[in-house]
């Protein structure tokens, strides 16, 4: 049975197809849904008819559903195990069936493997395709389907597809080891056939490309000024653009684009190269470092926005819905980092202090215990938690985390300045002057310009 465009369909059978389109265009979907279901019934290979009805059923329904991929749901009295029975046993059949379900749920992943079971066993490989690719798009987070689309894609010789699909799985799981493998052999085998490249390439074109890789690692990337970096930076995308899967590569544009501040192109690299490295942690930190402050330029260029029109006050209700918006995200994306390493003491103590940013004190607290095992943040880690045990008004507690920190603490930095100011501060709240005002001189003795430590000295000696 072989697939169709529309071109192939009977005169009868086209002209309810384009009052179908016709519906579509004057966003009566419903009814398009209802026509463009009966041209399936005479023309079931006609794979540009499905991918409309499929767009059509999801403006009507909403989009992906939730709970849809729990199996066995039952649809207009009709169980989908029912229906993988009529798979096997006639599928052409069991397509109506099938579509019944969808109709309600097009994104559905369960019907959609049936849908994709029934086109491979009548030898539809681009509607077997849609099938899965559905689901891709309206559950990406499902990664069983996922795996089944790329092998699907690797057994029609098509590797790029196949990697593409495999990142897909990797956002979501960035742990799954058969999908970051999977990902880098496929990223490999496009590579090679975009270049013409067979597996038995020369070792000695191996070697020549291996030995370029390794000379661009071992270039010198530090002290260089703003136009040798630009420099380098150009050069590199050359190389870049020759083979993007070169992992040496990836990394040194990530690093220069960190260090022009580009933060949105050194995210997109770190996160190229995590890709393209065997589960790299260092490179998926990094990555998530640079997407936090992108987000943090990007809300600093909203801030200096509002600040210039203070009477707008769409931009200020914008500046206040990307705040909030922020945090959540900041919350959500530093408790993934966590799940993905736990051990990491830094992460925790980001998580702790997205908790902190958030509100939500008491979550903060357990993460930052965890993250005073880092004997090299420890001191930020315990200001931190200060901070945290005053905004629960444990002030006692709180004054015991920056004496910690201050054990620490030899010269006087601006850590040392920051830790200092604030036990000042709750010691001033809890009604010890002469704490509060001890801790203010060791600040005024070597940084008179410190915020109003001299205004609060100076005023305690009645000058």
């Amino acid at each position: 049975m072989p697939e169709i465009t529309e071109a192939d369909l009977a005169p009868n059978v086209k002209a309810l197809y384009l009052k179908a389109i016709s519906a579509v265009q004057t966003n009566n979907h419903g009814y398009a849904v209802k026509l463009l279901q009966s041209v399936l019934k005479d023309a079931p290979t006609f794979l540009g008819g499905r991918q409309i009805l499929r767009n059509c059923e999801s403006i009507v329904v909403g989009g992906p559903q939730k709970g849809s991929k729990i199996f066995g749901i039952k649809t207009g009295g009709m169980g989908l195990g029912r229906v993988a029975g009529q798979v096997k046993k006639d599928p052409a059949a069991a397509l109506v069936m099938i579509e019944e379900v969808l109709e309600k749920d097009p994104y559905n992943p369960e019907a959609n493997d049936l849908l994709f079971e029934a086109f491979n066993a009548m030898g539809l490989p681009d509607h077997a395709a849609f099938a899965l690719e559905t689901v891709r798009k309206g559950h990406p987070e499902e990664a069983k389907p996922l795996h089944k689309l790329a092998e699907f894609y690797l057994h029609r010789d098509d590797p790029g597809k196949a990697a593409d699909v495999y990142r897909d799985i990797i956002k979501h799981h960035p742990t799954d080891s058969t999908a970051i493998k999977g990902e880098k052999d496929c990223t490999a085998r496009a590579s090679m056939q975009k270049g013409g490249w067979s597996e038995t390439a020369s070792m000695a074109d191996l070697q020549r490309n291996k030995g370029e890789a390794a000379e661009l690692d071992a270039a010198s990337k530090s002290g260089l000024t703003r136009d040798q970096l630009e420099d380098r930076r150009d050069r590199l995308i050359l190389k870049y653009n020759e083979d993007p899967n070169l992992l040496p590569v990836v990394k040194d544009l990530a690093g220069i684009f960190e260090q022009l501040e580009d933060w949105a192109n050194a995210h997109t690299f770190y996160s190229w190269g995590f890709s393209l490295s065997n589960g790299d942690v260092a490179l998926q930190t990094k990555a998530g470092q640079m997407k936090d402050k992108t987000e943090e330029q990007q809300l600093k260029d909203l801030e200096a926005r509002a600040a210039s029109n203070p009477d707008d006050p769409e931009v200020q209700a914008l500046l206040a819905e990307r705040k909030a918006t922020r945090t959540a995200e900041a919350v959500e994306e530093a408790k993934a980092r966590v799940d993905s390493n736990p051990t990491d003491p830094l992460l925790r103590y980001q998580l702790g202090m997205a908790y902190y940013n958030s509100g939500d004190y008491s979550n903060a607290i357990p993460h930052l215990q965890q993250a005073k095992r880092n004997p090299h943040i420890q001191s930020k880690v315990l200001l931190l938690l200060g901070r945290t045990f005053k905004a629960k008004g444990m002030l006692d507690m709180a004054a015991k985390q920056l004496t910690d920190a201050l054990a620490d603490l030899i010269g006087m930095d601006n850590v040392k300045k920051e830790v200092l100011y604030e036990k000042g501060l709750i010691h001033e709240q809890m009604g010890d002057q002469q704490g509060a005002l001890d801790s203010f001189k060791q600040i005024y003795e070597v940084d008179y310009g410190y915020r109003d430590v001299a205004q609060r000295v100076e005023s305690s000696y009645g000058g």
